[in-house]
């Protein structure tokens, strides 16, 4: 084979292309690629669908991890033919999988993000959708790598799979140039994970190098890159001693694509910046702030407010943390707790509930509309009457605080997830309010907690799942509390309607399993 001037791929870019592992020439005899993998029923169908529309696309990352991305432990990163660019995203619209877009700062023109629900296993599938191949810091792939037709056309079939793989020198050669690129401690996410990103591609290069002839490895790159910069390239990953020489060969990889990169230095470095401050910031409003500010993947055609109601025991606490795992991993997910238990409270709430054992020891006994403890059917006292206005008064500002809150992180495209929901339909219920079980109250102070919770009838949550289950099941599961309140409380909740939402019941009597199921599928269709 001739070799090729620098960046010229002596590769057809032609319809043709190798349907057997083997057939590349590019293995060793013998050499097999992976072992057999069931993708998951979504997946099968994207890829027949690509396979009988004749969609030119390959998998381009490592194929040691692609029994994880096939189980949908792992992204999908697929290129695509930049012509059938809009043909792949069709299809994967019609597969049942929805386009997320990346907030600004991490925002690729080059990169989609296509999210499926895969209702069998119950796993979100991440696509990423290629059209161009780039690679560099995480926050900022600032070099183009011009090699998507050479790649395309030498691309094989999996041997169990219809999924589309690089050939292994193809792989090879990505592999060690992305390392040149994405391995440096200036990038804030790689730093962080540092021991991790080295372990990867260390990892990734062993399970190449035995299925890997050196001199053919050579020739495969020096299509690509020149001829030193391919020699160094093929003794890294098929030497001796691996990765060695790897400062030179990250210089020369350098020079050979620095005609491609998108921003210079100096801008590239400023952009970083500014990038890894926001993930920073990002990284501590999902942890602690929980501030109405998207940082990472927003919904499709703006977020929605998903609320989780349902009496004590009913499981609202469990499932709401069950589907902030589930959906926080891809989209910006914004938790919202609007009770007073065990969830977190805000600085406004949060002295009072420290005070609470405090108030517990002085009031032993409890109006009737109580739920825990010894309740009386006695009217309050105007001990227990003052406690409940100062509390119901900072009650309607923390609600009132966090409706709105709630609303701009929807407004902003994040999913919000509220453990309860306020209502101003039936005061008897626990979400509704307090002050109409004094008769003393002030007027105006019953005026101000009133507008409160009609502002939540003025900002209704798109969608409203209930957790039902009868009295004697809740029971059962919340011994402490009375009987005759959850009776009642059973019956106020499955009353309530929330006019302007979507409301669903769920029966909370089935295995968490299929109450988890049954959930994601309705958040689901609501993104």
């Amino acid at each position: 084979m001739d070799e090729a001037p620098h960046g010229v791929s002596t590769v057809p870019a032609g319809p043709a292309r190798h349907d057997g592992a083997i057939a590349s020439g590019l293995y060793k005899p013998g050499a097999h690629p992976v072992a057999a993998i069931a993708p998951l029923q979504l997946l099968q169908t994207l890829l027949a669908a690509y396979r009988c529309d004749d969609i030119s696309y390959c998998y381009w990352k490592s194929s040691r991890r692609l029994a994880a991305v096939l189980a949908g432990e792992a992204d999908l990163d697929l290129l695509v033919k930049k012509q059938d660019q809009h043909r792949a995203g069709r299809i994967l619209s019609e597969c049942g999988f929805k386009l997320f877009p990346a907030v600004a700062s991490r925002d690729h023109p080059a990169i989609l993000s296509f999210l499926g629900y895969d209702a069998p296993s119950g796993r979100i599938l991440h696509v990423h959708l290629h059209t161009r191949l780039v690679s560099g810091e995480r926050l900022l792939r600032n070099y183009r790598l011009p090699w998507e037709a050479a790649i395309l056309a030498s691309s094989v079939r999996h041997p169990a799979s219809q999924l589309r793989m690089l050939d292994p020198a193809s792989e090879a050669v990505l592999l060690a140039v992305r390392r040149c690129l994405e391995l440096r401690r200036t990038d804030a996410i790689t730093l962080l994970h540092w021991q991790a990103a080295q372990e990867k591609f260390a990892g990734d290069r062993a399970a190449l190098a035995g299925r890997l002839d050196r001199a053919l490895l050579h020739r495969r790159a020096a299509e690509f890159l020149q001829d030193d910069t391919a020699g160094l390239l093929a003794g890294a990953i098929c030497g001796p001693q691996p990765w060695n020489g790897e400062r030179r060969l990250r210089r020369l990889v350098k020079r050979d694509l620095a005609a491609h990169r998108i921003y210079g230095a100096v801008e590239a470095r400023l952009r970083s910046t500014v990038r890894a401050v926001h993930w920073l910031a990002g990284g501590l409003n999902r942890r602690y702030l929980h501030a109405p500010r998207p940082w990472s993947r927003r919904a499709p055609g703006g977020g929605c407010v998903v609320a989780l109601i349902g009496v004590d025991g009913s499981g609202k606490s469990t499932v709401t943390s069950a589907v902030r795992a589930w959906l926080g991993g891809e989209v910006d997910v914004m938790p919202i707790y609007f009770g007073t238990g065990d969830g977190r409270p805000s600085l406004l709430l949060l002295p009072l509930k420290l005070a609470v054992p405090l108030f517990t020891r002085l009031v032993r006994q409890k109006p009737r509309g109580s739920s825990h403890g010894e309740v009386s059917s006695q009217a309050p006292s105007r001990w227990y009457g003052a406690l409940l206005a100062v509390w119901s008064t900072i009650l309607a500002l923390e609600k009132r605080s966090k409706l709105r809150a709630a609303h701009r992180g929807s407004a902003r495209g994040m999913v919000v997830v509220a453990d309860r929901y306020p209502q101003d339909e039936n005061p008897g219920y626990n979400d509704g309010p307090l002050l109409p079980r004094l008769a003393r109250a002030p007027r105006w102070l019953r005026q101000f907690e009133a507008r409160a919770y009609a502002l939540a009838g003025a900002l209704p949550p798109d969608l409203v799942i209930k957790l039902d289950a009868p009295a004697e099941t809740l029971a059962q599961r919340e011994p402490n509390m009375d009987r005759g309140v959850i009776r009642e409380r059973v019956d106020a909740a499955r009353r309530l309607r929330f006019p302007g939402a979507r409301v669903v019941r769920v029966d909370a009597t089935q295995p968490l399993a299929d109450v988890l199921r049954a959930v994601k599928g309705e958040i689901w269709s609501m993104l």
